[in-house]
């Protein structure tokens, strides 16, 4: 679900695209020390505008663009896709692929073949390689650590045994991003988490993917890759390709743009979907002791991501959030472009708030449950665990969000829009089932579970389910033997 932060208060506009002018007179001190930099001889608006923390609130909103949800049913319909009418068929898909830009112009093929990977990754610089092999190891290191953590496990219960199995799904699709901004960390944080889990088959889709993505799609051992994106690859993953895809997924995950996110909200259901995303978001946490160049690097990072991006800051030090707004008006000047106008537009809707105690700070920021939580605290591992809702949590000054993203060890597909306050990221879990066992071996033994049977089944007027416990009961005559 999608957040969108409001101002809560009737002296002040109904959203933060609506805030007064950053130079009228505010009720923070704060906002005079922000409300504008001077960068030489120009004079600009401050990036982080200021509101205080009652005027924040979090209202939930769906993150399906409506526009974007008709447009892809129109895609899926023209593809002739849908439960139970069987796989797509090759000539429709490439012709939406072609019409939406997947592929180039005199391409014939929707798959991306292993020997173009391996070409990819051998040409890379050693550099390259190099990280992408490190950053491999590392993220397959931590999901096989997390698969290792549940196991199968089974207890005594009357007159038997009960357990679970966990066992991986059979076919899982995984997203990537392609366009201006190529996500080769994106291919490895979803294909390597499959792999671990234990799925057979690792299904990749990414339109006119880049080297990097190929070369990490080598890498991790992807058995498909389909060279198409948006809504049409959704759809594919879904309800397979007629002689390329015969097994379609059984969950596909992975981050996208809006008609990705419409396309799993269609397919949700018919197979299983990691999280239907909004924005991506960070909030730090800063007292005193922080970093203000790093915190504002740290902003900028994620303001680049996109124009509808969102960075927060939450400080109980007005002088330290005066020098983050220096450092960020600074830095983002430093950028080349595009990323300099996105992030310049990502700050239009992010925010700073001057706390009164790292107490507020936390309350606000589990109120939010940002995407990414970063702390920058004197014992900021205190802090951390002091806070409840987000979706990964970053702790002190030298564990960077762009760690996070970029191969740590965990998974940077994280909940976004307060997601966080009821589920976590991507992980090893989404690809596995945990399946419940019974069995009765002693009759004598489990009759006082069957009584009991008895008892509740009539108390919720399900006779029927009092009648099969009657059956099996050793001193009670079935109703329907009466």
């Amino acid at each position: 679900l999608t957040p969108r932060y409001y101002i809560n208060s009737a002296t002040r506009a109904t959203s933060l695209h609506d805030i007064p002018s950053p130079n009228a007179s505010t009720s923070t001190s704060t906002s005079t020390a922000m409300s504008s930099i001077s960068n030489g001889s120009v004079q600009h608006p401050p990036c982080l505008t200021m509101v205080t923390p009652a005027e924040v609130t979090l209202e939930i909103k769906n993150p399906v663009d409506p526009t974007a949800l008709l447009q892809a049913k129109a895609i899926l319909a023209e593809l002739g896709a849908g439960e139970g009418l069987g796989p797509i068929l090759q000539p429709p898909l490439l012709k939406v692929a072609h019409r939406l830009g997947d592929v180039y112009a005199d391409s014939t093929q929707l798959v991306i073949t292993k020997e173009e990977c391996r070409e990819a990754f051998e040409g890379l610089t050693d550099i390259e390689r190099n990280a992408l092999v490190n950053i491999h190891a590392r993220v397959t290191r931590f999901a096989e650590a997390q698969r290792g953590s549940v196991v199968d496990m089974e207890i005594d219960i009357p007159g038997g045994k009960a357990g679970h199995t966990v066992s991986p799904c059979q076919t899982a699709g995984c997203y990537a991003p392609g366009g201006r901004y190529p996500l080769p960390s994106s291919v490895i944080m979803t294909a390597v988490t499959a792999r671990a889990a234990g799925c057979a088959t690792v299904v990749l889709a990414s339109p006119k993917p880049a080297l990097i993505t190929k070369a990490a799609a080598h890498i991790c051992n992807v058995d498909i890759f389909l060279g198409i994106g948006g809504a049409q690859a959704i759809a594919a993953m879904a309800y397979g390709i007629d002689g390329i895809l015969e097994t379609p997924a059984d969950v596909i995950v992975g981050p996208g743009n809006k008609w990705v996110t419409a396309a799993k909200a269609i397919v949700s259901g018919y197979c299983g979907i990691d999280m239907l995303a909004g924005p991506s978001e960070v909030l730090v946490i800063c007292d005193d002791t922080a970093n203000a160049e790093m915190v504002a690097a740290d902003l900028i990072a994620q303001a680049e991501h996109d124009v509808v991006a969102r960075a927060i800051l939450l400080s109980t030090d007005a002088k330290f959030m005066a020098e983050v707004e220096e450092n960020v008006q600074s830095q983002v000047e430093c950028l080349p472009e595009p990323n300099r106008s996105t992030a310049r537009m990502a700050f239009r809707q992010s925010f700073a708030v001057h706390c009164e105690s790292l107490d507020e700070c936390i309350v606000l920021s589990d109120k939010l449950a940002p995407e990414h939580l970063e702390i920058h605290t004197r014992d900021a591992h205190a802090v951390a665990k002091r806070c409840g809702n987000y979706g990964g949590i970053f702790i002190g000054e030298g564990a960077a969000e762009v760690m996070g993203d970029y191969g740590a060890g965990p998974n940077h597909t994280l909940p976004t829009g307060g997601t966080g306050r009821y589920t976590g990221g991507l992980s090893v879990f989404n690809f596995l089932r945990i399946r419940t066992w019974m069995r009765i071996d002693d009759r004598e033994a489990s009759q006082g579970c069957v009584h009991d049977s008895i008892v509740l089944a009539r108390c919720e007027g399900l006779e029927g389910h009092a009648r099969a416990a009657e059956s099996r009961s050793l001193t009670v005559v079935p109703a329907y033997k009466k």
